[in-house]
């Protein structure tokens, strides 16, 4: 994990001089916010997977290093250091925690992506082999728009594995605009104007209900009339195997010959976690708010 950043309070001294003291200030010494005092302690009983991005691609809990970095360079991000991608990604071997299905799933990360009218941009995705969506995959829809409007369209996607082998494609967006009859059908819209500047991006799949939610900094942005799959019976997410983690891209365009929209993502990411449970919304914005303060 990331080392604990220091605070420093100023004590001034004397009205007129210059001299004064500087206080060290540990995290803990900080008030809580959403009874936590660091991003770490956020479901920490439940995190399967960390990308912290600080200066190398390592996954923290299990020291796993990138299989390929591909047009990746590093700069300062939204909280310590960041991935840079310049139509590039980052690819990983199979991360045994990462392998094995989780019913319910909770994926954060912070990206800095701008709209291009042409191709989507893939965040972060654990694949299945030969095909472009993965198991799970958070990712923004940058094609619906031109560059320099700053509505986005952020998605979650999952293709799960049914009993007979078949996929069950599932997913959940925020909504720019609705008609008047989606409005009266419980939808909401969500513009997320959020375009070329950094954002924390979160999904999350309830199995126990069969719910699944798109957050943006903090805040639930997914459009609630697509929200609950299913019918609302209960549905785990289970695997296609073998998977691996990949961040700013598809598996095609790794490994086979992608779609015109698929593309290598040109943007920034930051602080990836991937938990074994589907976070509350109290739990997403403490982790929000924690990452933005650097804790």
């Amino acid at each position: 994990m990331k080392n604990k950043m220091k605070y420093f309070a100023v004590l001034v001294l004397l009205a007129m001089g210059t001299s004064v003291a500087f206080v060290s200030c540990d995290d803990e010494d900080l008030p809580p916010i959403g009874g936590y005092n660091t991003a770490d302690e956020v479901g920490e009983a439940d995190l399967m997977a960390y990308f912290p991005l600080d200066g190398n691609g390592k996954e923290d809990i299990s020291a796993t290093n990138p299989s390929d970095l591909n047009n990746v360079s590093w700069a300062a991000g939204a909280k310590g250091q960041c991935a840079v991608l310049d139509s590039g990604y980052i690819a990983y071997p199979a991360i045994a925690n990462l392998s094995t299905s989780m019913p319910s799933m909770t994926i954060s990360c912070w990206a800095k992506v701008e709209n291009n009218g042409a191709y989507g941009t893939m965040l972060f995705g654990l694949t299945r082999e030969n095909e472009w969506a993965g198991n799970v995959n958070l990712m923004c829809e940058t094609g619906w728009y031109g560059a320099g409007i700053d509505t986005l369209i952020t998605k979650g996607l999952v293709v799960i594995k049914n009993t007979d082998g078949s996929a069950n494609w599932q997913d959940s967006r925020n909504a720019a605009k609705l008609t008047a009859d989606d409005i009266a059908a419980g939808g909401v819209a969500s513009p997320n104007k959020v375009g070329g500047t950094w954002a924390q991006f979160v999904l999350t799949w309830d199995a126990t209900t069969a719910m699944f939610k798109v957050y943006a900094n903090g805040e639930k942005i997914s459009n609630p009339q697509w929200e609950s799959r299913n019918g609302g019976t209960a549905l785990n997410l289970d695997f296609f195997t073998p998977t691996r983690p990949l961040i700013g891209t598809y598996e095609s365009v790794v490994t086979g010959t992608p779609d015109s929209w698929q593309a290598k993502m040109t943007g920034s990411v930051d602080e990836i976690r991937v938990w074994k449970k589907a976070l509350s919304a109290a739990d997403i914005n403490a982790l929000y708010e924690l990452e933005k303060a650097g804790r």
